[in-house]
This record gives C-alpha cells, sequence and structure tokens, in this order.
C-alpha cells in the first residue's frame, strides 16, 4: 500500500510546479494538475484521521467491567461501596434476607478495621465483600508501589476475617488507570465498576432513587449505592420488588462477571467471546 504524508506531498507539489515552469498551461491540464493536488491532500487527510480514530478507540487503554452483556437474560447484581459508618448494617440484611436477594460489598481497609463485627455479619448472611482500596485514596494519583499496597493490604484485612480473598476491585470515586488495572489482574482480580449510579450518596428521596435505579437496569447490569446513605434503607424494599415485578434475578457480582473467555467492549460492556 503507498503511504502519504507530508514529505510526499510538498515533493509533488514542488514537481508540478517545476512542470508548470516549462510548459504552456491551457486550462484541461490546469484542471488535472489540481485535481491531483485535490487527491493527495485527501488521501493525506484520511490517513490521519483514521489513525486518530484508531486511538479514541482506546489503543492500548485498559478498561473495568462496566455492565456483562446477557442477551435477555434478566439478572442484575446489587453493588454497594462501604466506607462510611456502619449504622444500618442490620437494617441492610435484613431488607436483603427478606427478600432473599445476594448483595456485592466493596469495602475499605480502614472499615473493616473499624467495624469487623459489621463484615462478619455481612458475610455470615451470605453476600460477598469485595475490595474498594485500604485507606480510599486517588488511586490513579499513587505509584505503582502503593496501587499494589492499596490493593493487598485491603485484600488481607477481608481474607484474615472472612477466610476468603476478593477477587473484585473498585477504586475509590471509580477511579482508574492502566497501572490500576494491571496490578488488580497481577493479584487476580476483576476491576468492577457499574452501569446504573443510585446517586443515592446525593441524599436523593426514596422516591427518587427506586425511579432512576428501575429505570436504568438492564440485563447483566451492575447497580451502585452505598452503605449509610441516607434513604437508601427506605428505597431498596422498592427497587428490589420492582425490578423482581420485572423478571430481575439478582446474582452476586462475582456470578455475574465471565471469569475468561471475553472482551470488554469501548462502554465496557464485558462481552464472552
Amino acid at each position: 500500500m503507498l503511504s502519504f504524508d507530508g514529505t510526499f506531498l510538498f515533493y509533488f507539489s514542488k514537481k508540478v510546479c517545476e512542470e508548470m515552469k516549462v510548459f504552456v498551461m491551457n486550462k484541461k491540464r490546469a484542471v488535472s494538475y489540481l485535481a491531483l493536488i485535490f487527491c493527495a491532500v485527501c488521501i493525506l487527510t484520511i490517513g490521519t484521521l483514521q489513525s486518530a480514530d484508531v486511538w479514541n478507540d482506546g489503543g492500548d487503554k485498559l478498561l473495568p467491567i462496566y455492565s456483562v452483556e446477557k442477551g435477555n437474560e434478566k439478572v442484575c447484581a446489587l453493588t454497594f461501596d462501604a466506607a462510611w459508618d456502619d449504622a444500618d448494617t442490620d437494617v441492610l440484611i435484613n431488607i436483603l434476607k427478606k427478600y432473599n436477594v445476594p448483595a456485592t460489598f466493596f469495602m475499605v481497609g480502614s472499615w473493616v478495621e473499624k467495624y469487623p463485627e459489621s463484615v462478619k455479619k455481612f458475610h455470615d448472611a451470605g453476600h460477598e465483600i469485595m475490595n474498594h482500596s485500604d485507606t480510599h485514596p486517588h488511586i490513579d494519583q499513587l505509584s505503582d508501589t502503593k496501587i499494589k499496597e492499596e490493593i493487598s493490604k485491603c485484600n488481607d484485612k477481608i481474607e484474615n476475617l472472612t477466610g476468603t480473598r476478593p477477587i473484585l476491585f473498585r477504586g475509590p470515586y471509580g477511579e482508574y488507570n492502566n497501572a490500576v488495572i494491571k496490578e488488580a489482574q497481577n493479584q487476580s482480580m476483576f476491576v468492577l465498576q457499574w452501569d446504573v449510579d443510585s446517586l443515592d450518596w446525593k441524599n436523593l428521596s426514596a422516591a427518587d432513587i427506586t425511579a432512576r435505579v428501575t429505570n436504568r437496569v438492564k440485563p447483566g447490569s451492575v447497580m451502585l449505592f452505598h452503605n449509610g446513605a441516607k434513604n437508601t434503607p427506605e428505597a431498596l424494599p422498592q427497587v428490589i420488588e420492582k425490578l423482581q415485578a420485572d423478571g430481575f434475578t439478582f446474582v452476586k457480582a462475582s456470578d455475574l462477571i465471565y471469569k475468561d473467555n471475553y472482551t470488554i467492549d469501548h462502554s465496557g460492556k464485558q462481552i464472552l467471546n
């Protein structure tokens, strides 16, 4: 395939100008030269745009999982980030038990240290405990060594209490970069985000939380809630009842995702190959 660049265009234009000095230009010859110059410019421009498209499509950028392709299978995952107090631990456990719904709790290491009994309660109730960093930093701004420590220390604390080492990681504030994803992979973990944000941390009303979530959930969706959010305990039963009435089944996040033989598209959707 021929490659056209600025050097070629300059050379081509120079040759055209030289020939224009040698030959007496008539209208037909002038039109022909202009057409050739126009074609060369178009080829150069298209090549540049195609290169930009490849970069914008991701290039070497790694993506976490935001949702999972499930076709028409109405399954979804209910997840909570635990970084505040533990005042609603028993309330959440009782609601989830009433509707027989498993959930995934992403816990900060410092929260695990501060509220070990709550960690055990969630785990003993059948919910899974996953990693939300050790100190809740802006993890995408840390060195590789610090990223490793944030993930491994939280894993150690959770495993010491529950006997199970987390396989899912979610960065604080939903932040990530290639270094974060690679380190999680090095520790045999998947980085999981969400595609449905309840915005419960903004203290939306229970009705607003319910409408926001239930209108957005699709097969393979991952919902984000927070323990300690003001109106989540009131909204949660309404969310569960509406989704169950619509035919959705709740599964743990680790059961929602594919563990191998998959790709992640530009939107963060995990697709089974």
